[in-house]
């Protein structure tokens, strides 16, 4: 496997993954339809952010897009999300780009990375940002509309680089 920075011509190869995760409804706010060039525009994102892919050669497994947190004054933290291939999963493509991300973080001058919403039900996900050091430090009651649990809590997780 390796990471790389994704490019405009590796949207044909990212959308699978994007429009599977999207559309469980179990993970991110986006509309579960959402078409794919609205896709493209809320993944694919301008300077300053990051769009990387980890890949097997001959398929996409995962991508991450890492950005600052909030604009101006608050551009120090690094906001990040992260979505890998369902036949990936289990594999270490998720920790993998995680770890990438954090480095690439540390290496753009971020002081710390933040987590705005992290589904509670999302046990994979709050397992592996606990073991890269992250922690709980709110809590959004019912705040994410689960396509299958009804309304369940939004985590914000933290951890200085």
């Amino acid at each position: 496997m390796r990471v790389r920075p994704a490019t405009g011509e590796d949207w044909d190869a990212l959308w699978p993954i994007w429009h599977e995760t999207v559309a469980a409804g179990d993970t991110y706010a986006f509309e579960p339809d959402t078409p794919k060039d609205e896709a493209r525009r809320q993944w694919m994102l301008a300077e300053p952010a990051e769009v990387w892919l980890a890949d097997n050669g001959d398929q996409a497994l995962g991508t991450y897009l890492l950005k600052p947190n909030q604009p101006g004054l608050g551009a120090h933290v690094a906001n990040a999300s992260f979505m890998v291939a369902g036949a990936a999963r289990g594999r270490g493509v998720g920790r993998l780009l995680a770890e990438h991300c954090l480095d690439r973080a540390r290496t753009l001058g971020y002081l710390a990375m933040q987590f705005n919403a992290v589904v509670a039900t999302n046990t994979a996900a709050i397992v592996l940002w606990r073991s890269l050091g992250f922690s709980t430090v709110g809590t959004i009651p019912r705040g994410f509309r689960h396509g299958t649990h009804g309304l369940v809590d939004l985590y914000v997780m933290h951890r200085f680089l």
